[in-house]
């Protein structure tokens, strides 16, 4: 994994998010809500909705926020129920894409994303196409207003794969077993503010393009990531 490269994405993605705020909370409500109506509404006892809250804190969503999804979820009214989908192809300059979705409507979604990739010059590939490109890892991002040594050896030592700085912030990558351990571990450490904490997908191999062959596939992305029933967008186009 390159650490400018991650970053780089990470940074895009922080300044859509402040772009779209709005839209991003409706997402991360649907995410806590479909966790929380398949376990114990209680984040302590339910590890999928321990994540999504994380995620879901990561991005400065209102605690009243998260308590009214995980309240919506948990009531005997609610009669929402999303599944959900992934759909896998290529944009521009043979760009791998994955496209995690969650939605009650599975003919619609199929359709708004195939003209997304239609639109953008690219194609849906068949389950399993691109899949492989990727690796399942957890993302911890933290201000770099910690020391430097005492942050890399706490993370190393609950068993983080990988910790960098970059642009005042730290990146640290665990494997799905770890992320919990390194995120406690952390907080244990006096850390109180987590930029990104997530479970992601990394390109374990990234294509590089030219600045317009990198723009139209930001623009597929963008696409892709204003359509609601869309939660999570991975690529392996090569950041600069």
């Amino acid at each position: 994994m390159s650490g400018h490269s991650k970053w780089a994405t990470i940074h895009r993605k922080k300044g859509l998010i402040d772009a779209a705020r709005g839209k991003v909370f409706q997402k991360l409500a649907k995410e806590i809500m479909v966790a929380a109506k398949g376990g114990s509404p209680d984040p302590d006892q339910n590890a999928a909705l321990r994540l999504a809250v994380d995620k879901a804190k990561a991005q400065n969503m209102p605690k009243d926020n998260i308590n009214k999804a995980i309240e919506k979820a948990s009531g005997a009214g609610n009669a929402e129920n999303y599944e959900s989908i992934r759909y896998e192809g290529y944009g521009h300059g043979g760009v791998a894409f994955m496209v995690d979705c969650l939605t009650d409507n599975r003919n619609r979604t199929a359709s708004q994303v195939r003209s997304a990739f239609t639109k953008a010059g690219g194609n849906l590939g068949t389950d399993g196409s691109v899949s492989y490109m990727f690796e399942r890892r957890g993302s911890i991002v933290i201000p770099a207003d910690y020391d430097e040594d005492t942050m890399m050896m706490t993370a190393l030592d609950a068993g983080a794969l990988d910790f960098e700085k970059a642009d005042e912030h730290y990146l640290i990558t665990t494997d799905t077993d770890s992320f919990s351990d390194v995120k406690k571990a952390l907080e244990e450490a006096g850390v109180k503010e987590f930029l990104e904490c997530e479970l992601t997908y990394i390109p374990n191999m990234e294509i590089t393009l030219d600045e317009e062959g990198a723009e139209k596939v930001h623009k597929l992305v963008d696409a892709l990531e204003d359509l609601d029933d869309v939660q999570d967008v991975y690529y392996n186009l090569k950041e600069d």
